[in-house]
């Protein structure tokens, strides 16, 4: 029998998720080091964007128990090492037959962010492979995954919980478009060519997006960017072409920040202030979760994508239940996204309308009072006016996306809708909706 010990987007956050990030060229290595401890008999790993995971049999004469808890101290060792935190606490282990349950569901997608999505399958099928070339696994892992892969199949032929499918990178589409209504005629900044980033390209393509590629890899950008009809730009332009983009889809490999707080603040004073709307689909992350701070920035991450992700597969719930038979009811759904969404157009109507009242009154007193004025005086008034907007709705609008994540942000949203005679969330995004299809008219 086997133990299956790791972290996966149930059991851990992203920022405790990225600790554990083992990147490809080191995962031989890892398997040889995990090969050499006391109880391991054989040992693969499994490792995406949102699991890791380390199946092993032990040798004669240590328990699974024992095991467990070995490969568990293994992990956190590797934690440590690489980001010096912990990981103890978001480790699950499974024993026997769950370890065996568990395998088959992850193989089958049923333990995967987007239930029914295929390349998971691929991913166990690779990472088997890597541990047969590494001389880490035998006749027992090789049987349990056979069977897994095996059990894998026949879901997605016997049921349909492959069907009307949904990827990561189709809902990082989907947030973009319900955020402007119509993206059409939106510039779509994807940084990163990689294969996330390639079916987001497409997808952004065919809404009528205009697509910019950034990648460290000006031949890969550039392959890209002509596959979609799309614009390549050099990664040392990154800076500049952020300050043009209205949402960034970003999915690199790389182990830091690709955006930073003080990158992102650059380009939001050369836009002057507009919203600008970030989407990081990579783990470990691309985008620094500080760029929150700054007014008019919108980020949103891969667990923030779940919640739109497990309102699409409400309609799957069936054929999941089918595919999973005996298998264990699907863990409780997260609504993070959902809630940061509730709040969003309440802070960017807010916003709108304190700024319109203020340069109402600004423009007022131009044409009476103060009309003596030349155009250096009145420039100087209107970006007093951007000044003072930031400065007045900072703290309304960093406690509006703080309680983002709990019920107190729809809460505070209805109240502040209420006492500024803010239109409902519906209204607002109905009028998104048609100020894009009027621009797009013109």
């Amino acid at each position: 029998m086997i133990t299956v010990v790791g972290l996966s987007h149930k059991s851990a956050p992203i920022d405790v998720r990225e600790r554990l990030a083992i990147p490809k060229d080191q995962l031989a290595e890892t398997l040889t080091r995990l090969k050499e401890r006391p109880g391991v008999a054989e040992v693969m790993c499994i490792s995406t964007c949102n699991r890791v995971e380390v199946a092993a049999t032990p040798k004669p004469g240590t328990s699974l128990d024992a095991l467990a808890a070995d490969v568990s101290v293994a992990l956190d060792d590797l934690a440590r090492s690489a980001s010096g935190a912990s990981v103890a606490a978001n480790l699950y282990r499974h024993v026997g037959t769950d370890a065996v349950r568990h395998l088959f569901r992850v193989a089958s997608s049923l333990d995967s962010i987007v239930v029914g999505e295929p390349q998971i399958l691929g991913q166990v099928k690779d990472a088997f492979e890597l541990a047969q070339s590494a001389g880490t696994v035998g006749p027992t892992l090789s049987r349990t995954v056979a069977r897994a892969l095996h059990a894998a199949k026949r879901v997605r032929t016997e049921t349909g919980i492959g069907e009307g499918l949904v990827s990561v990178s189709s809902v990082a589409v989907d947030l973009a478009t319900q955020i402007f209504g119509d993206i059409r005629g939106r510039r779509a900044m994807l940084v990163g060519a990689g294969e996330m980033a390639e079916a987001a390209a497409l997808l952004l393509a065919r809404s009528g997006a205009g697509v910019v590629v950034v990648n460290r890899s000006p031949e890969r950008a550039a392959d890209l960017a002509r596959a979609v009809g799309g614009t390549p730009r050099p990664w040392e332009q990154l800076d500049d072409a952020l300050a043009q983009a209205d949402v960034v889809i970003s999915s690199t490999s790389s182990r830091g920040f690709v955006l930073t707080r003080d990158g992102v603040a650059r380009a939001m004073k050369a836009r002057k202030g507009r919203t600008l709307f970030l989407i990081d689909i990579a783990v470990p992350r691309d985008i620094d979760p500080a760029v929150n701070t700054i007014d008019n920035v919108f980020r949103y991450d891969v667990d923030d994508l779940e919640g739109i992700v497990r309102d699409a597969m409400h309609s799957r719930e069936h054929e999941a239940r089918k595919a999973e038979q005996l298998i264990a009811d699907e863990a409780k759904k997260l609504d993070a996204w959902a809630e940061a969404r509730g709040v969003t157009p309440t802070i960017v109507a807010l916003r709108q309308k304190t700024k319109a009242v203020l340069m109402a009154e600004l423009d007022r007193s131009m044409s009476s009072r103060l009309r003596h004025l030349g155009e250096p005086e009145r420039e100087a008034l209107t970006a007093m006016v951007d000044a003072a907007v930031n400065k007045l709705l900072h703290a309304p609008t960093a406690q509006l996306k703080k309680a983002a994540s709990d019920p107190r942000g729809e809460q505070l949203a209805s109240v502040i809708r209420e006492l500024f005679e803010l239109p409902d969330v519906a209204v607002i995004e109905d009028a998104s909706q048609r100020d894009a299809k009027e621009k797009k008219q013109k």
